[in-house]
């Protein structure tokens, strides 16, 4: 059965680098024929990001919207399953995201061309420095109009369950003074198990919840990430996920804002 699925996977992988290379071209003339940054974030959310779950035959649900202003810049906060969150999250939320990646992530071809140039921020944890740098500019790019998606866990889950948080990305909103909103979403897991290449067919399925103010709460980070957490949690059961392992806050010693996505889609 293993050697079948290796076939499988190989083809999975042909079709999802070419397709990645033929969108990320189209997208590149395209924003320079249009003089706007924004087009090709908004062909990612049409174009590129549906063949993740279509590929398989996973059927992806969304629960419907919360009523939020999005004409407003927010900070969206995640749980982290896998690869595939990243192509989800761009598909169903109404909006234009940017999120932090790994700074290694800028060299590679065609992946880190349309990061730079969709206003991606990259991240080098390995220098304090440049780190708390690349984290003000993102709190920069929020203030200009920015949508910002972090998964706080700092790391994929392995078992489903949501992770202790880290404070970077609650730090971030806090700083630029914009409300979280929390998100949550189950089934890609099993779409890309932890240390499998090859995609499976899995449900899908994401919740929204209402944004959490930051306004006015300059002294209130650890009830604040208490709060964004508590509410992931429980929308994550309300779409039939774990929920989260009992601890809330994890220490920080190195700057950062959770995890660092790893594309493949990215994540």
């Amino acid at each position: 059965m293993k050697l079948l699925s290796l076939p499988l996977a190989f083809f999975q992988a042909i079709v999802l680098i070419l397709w990645m290379v033929f969108w990320i071209t189209t997208a590149g003339l395209a924003a320079i024929l249009t003089l706007n940054g924004e087009v090709p974030l908004m062909m990612a959310r049409r174009f590129w990001a549906p063949i993740h779950w279509h590929i398989t035959g996973s059927p992806l649900q969304v629960e419907p919207l919360p009523d939020i202003d999005w004409s407003q810049p927010h900070v969206f906060l995640m749980n982290h399953q896998s690869a595939m969150d990243i192509p989800v999250a761009f598909a169903v939320l109404p909006v234009n995201i940017r999120f932090i990646a790994k700074h290694a992530i800028k060299w590679v071809p065609f992946l880190g061309w349309y990061m730079s140039m969709t206003g991606m921020i990259f991240l080098n944890r390995s220098n304090r420095r440049e780190a708390m740098r690349s984290l003000k500019k993102a709190g920069e790019r929020i203030r200009a109009g920015s949508n910002i998606l972090v998964f706080p866990e700092g790391t994929r889950s392995k078992d489903g369950r949501i992770l202790p948080f880290k404070k970077g990305s609650i730090l971030l909103a806090m700083e630029a003074q914009v409300p979280i909103v929390p998100v949550a979403i189950e089934g890609t897991r099993g779409m890309l198990p932890t240390g499998s290449v090859r995609l499976q067919r899995s449900p899908i399925r994401v919740k929204v919840g209402r944004p959490i103010p930051t306004a006015g709460r300059h002294t209130e980070r650890d009830a604040l990430l208490r709060e964004v957490r508590n509410d992931i949690i429980r929308l994550h059961e309300d779409i039939g996920g774990q929920g989260g392992i009992a601890e809330t806050i994890e220490e920080e010693n190195k700057p950062g804002l959770g995890s660092q996505p790893e594309p493949r889609g990215v994540s």
